[in-house]
Order: C-alpha cells, then structure tokens, then sequence
C-alpha cells in the first residue's frame, strides 16, 4: 500500500524549507527504500489570496485523506489586516481540529555543537533533551463562548472560556505517559490547580490515569513555577505535558534553550498515528525568497514524521544522524552562525545533510 503524503508549503520561508524536506525525501527513495506519494496544497495567506480562506476545502480533503501532512509555515505582514477568522493562523486551528491532532509533540534538544548558541550557560542547557507534550485540540483556543461583546454601559469585553472535559485531559495524559516509557520515565504535569478549578481537575485526571503507569515517576508543577525552572534548571525535565494555551508558552521558552528556533521540529498526532508534522517557527517574511532561512528543523520533521506515522525507525535515525554530522563538519545558517563556521544557505545546508545520507550505510 503506497504511502500518500499532503505536502503544504505555506507562506514566507515555507516553500523554500519544504523544497528543502522534498529534497531529502527524494534521497530517501532514491537510495535508501522509502517510498511514497505526494501531492501539493494551498494552506494560510496564499490560500486566501487564492481561495478567500486560509484552509480552502481542497486542502482539507487532501490533508485528511493523506497518511501524513508535512506543513511548511503560514502567515506574514500582508495578511495581518485581516479578520481574525480568516487570518492565516487559522488553517492550523482548522487542520489541527477536523483531523483530531490533539497530541503536540514538540522536542527541545541542544545539539552539542551549538552548545554556544544558548543564551544560558553551557553548563546548564549541555545534554538538554526536553519532549513537551500539549494537548493541542481543546482549552481556552477552541473553548466557548468567546468573542467581543459590548456592556450596557458601552464599554467593550473581550472573552475566552477555558474548558477541558475529562476524556480529553485523559487521552492526553495516555499519550505523555506513553512518551515517558520511551525515553527516561519521568512526567511532570504542568497546571494552574491552585487557582483555576479546569486544571484542578487536569491534575486530578492525570494523577488517576498515572497510576496505569507504574513505571513512570509523576510530578506535578504549577505553570508559572515551570516557566522559572526551565531557565533556572531546564535538565530535571524530562517529559512535561500540559493545556493548550502553557504548552504553546512553555514550548517556545524551551525551544530558545537550545540556541535557535530554527532547529526545532514538531508532531502533531491523533489517536491513530496520523500526523501533521512541521518546524516550530514561523514564516520569517523578513528573509523569505532570500536563500536564508534554516532548512534543519523542518527536515527533522520529516525524521519524526517517519517514526511516528510511518515506523521508519532506521530512517529516522539516519536523518538525525545527517543532521548531527553536518552540524559537525561546521555548515551553519545564519540564525546559529557564531562566525567560526562555513555560513551558507538554505539549499546549501540541504545538500550537506543529502550528502551526509548518502554516506550512510543502507
């Protein structure tokens, strides 16, 4: 049965990143046996040009017919004027609901040649290897009512509501304890119990459904604390999995631990595998069609995305590998250049880690 991937390229640095991620998955086939088929789709500010929607119903088809969807980056300057329900960011809403993707898995690893890169002492972000979990389907960004309203005495109240039902905080749980068994087995639930009753009741699910797990060693930490640790001590975490709206914040903290943005991937998964898989950062307008952006952490989506939907464990591993050995033989975009390395750009960076796979043994 051939694997069918939805490739959307998105707006800015997304076309050039994807071309980028194409390039590697051509390698893939050509000389190392994987096999699939792609097909190509609008999604975020181009879409809207084009379709008067970010998420245009073609695309949405094609995502949720395909095994996999491989998403560059969408938004940029020109589409800010928007309506907000017609803004490019939209289309992640959309794709992340209507394929049920309620499980983010977003890493946080420093490769050890960028130990320079991070803003806190090498001593402390040496060896990071951080997996956030966030429950990416519910809470206060799909919660209602929300909207805009106007008071009697005319003054105008914005509002959003932050609801969790309890199979959702437990089938997010399942998956973060199931993550922990794959790596250290250590979990810590991140929450606002002592103040916000949702995540009362988050932490009390999380902790019944822990006891399914008696392997894996459960803490618990309120989300303002978390973000303290994580600059103050970021290596006593190991998995942490936490709402909606903490994981999208304590993700992008974590992320900068490890120097640059630019090197970080995601996965984006439903109860079955399926995934959406795409780099953490945004579009760049500032730099897109300029051969300048950072390919690495959307070809390290493409690693993850062999692991968890398709079980390619072997490639995944080559692909990291080609990365990792890049990095070691200096090749640096400018978003992790110090100025001791070979400065180059998108498609060069590409070709060094396709070379790097075809040193690799099959």
């Amino acid at each position: 049965m051939t694997r069918k991937i939805a490739v959307l390229p998105g707006d800015g640095i997304g076309h050039e990143i994807m071309d980028a991620a194409m390039a590697v998955l051509a390698c893939l086939e050509l000389n190392h046996g994987f096999d699939a088929e792609y097909e190509t789709a609008m999604v975020g500010g181009t879409a809207y040009d084009e379709f008067e929607h970010p998420l245009p119903e073609s695309t949405l088809k094609l995502a949720k017919e395909a095994d996999a969807v491989l998403l560059g980056a969408v938004g940029g300057y020109e589409w800010e004027h928007l309506d907000i329900s017609v803004r490019p960011e939209i289309a992640l809403l959309g794709l992340r609901s209507e394929l049920d993707l309620f499980s983010n898995l977003r890493p946080a690893i420093l490769y050890p040649q960028l130990a320079d890169a991070s803003s806190l002492k090498p001593e402390l972000v040496a060896g990071l290897d951080i997996m956030i979990v966030r429950e990416l389907t519910g809470g206060i960004y799909f919660g209602k009512p929300r909207g805009v309203r106007t008071l009697e005495n005319g003054e105008r109240e914005g509002y959003n509501t932050l609801v969790y039902s309890e199979s959702e905080i437990r089938r997010i749980a399942h998956s973060a304890f199931q993550t922990a068994q794959k790596r250290d087995k250590r979990l810590c639930s991140v929450d606002k119990a002592n103040v916000l009753e949702v995540t009362e009741l988050w932490r009390e699910i999380v902790t019944e459904t822990g006891k399914e797990y008696p392997d894996v060693e459960l803490s618990h930490m309120y989300v303002d604390n978390a973000s303290m640790q994580l600059v103050r001590e970021p290596k006593q975490f190991d998995v942490i999995v936490t709402t909606n709206m903490f994981g999208d914040i304590l993700s992008d903290t974590a992320a900068m631990l490890t120097g640059s943005i630019g090197m970080l991937p995601s996965a984006s998964l439903d109860e079955n595998g399926k995934g959406m898989y795409e780099p953490v950062h945004g579009s760049a307008p500032d730099i897109a069609g300029q051969n300048k952006a950072n390919p690495l952490a959307m070809i390290l989506s493409v690693a993850m995305m062999l692991r968890y939907t398709f079980g390619e464990l072997a490639l995944a591993e080559k692909v990291e590998k080609a990365v990792s050995l890049t990095l070691d033989e200096a090749y640096r975009t400018a978003d992790i250049d110090d100025g001791s390395g070979r400065l180059v750009g998108t498609k060069e960076m590409a070709q060094a880690v396709i070379n790097q796979l075809n040193k690799l043994e099959n």
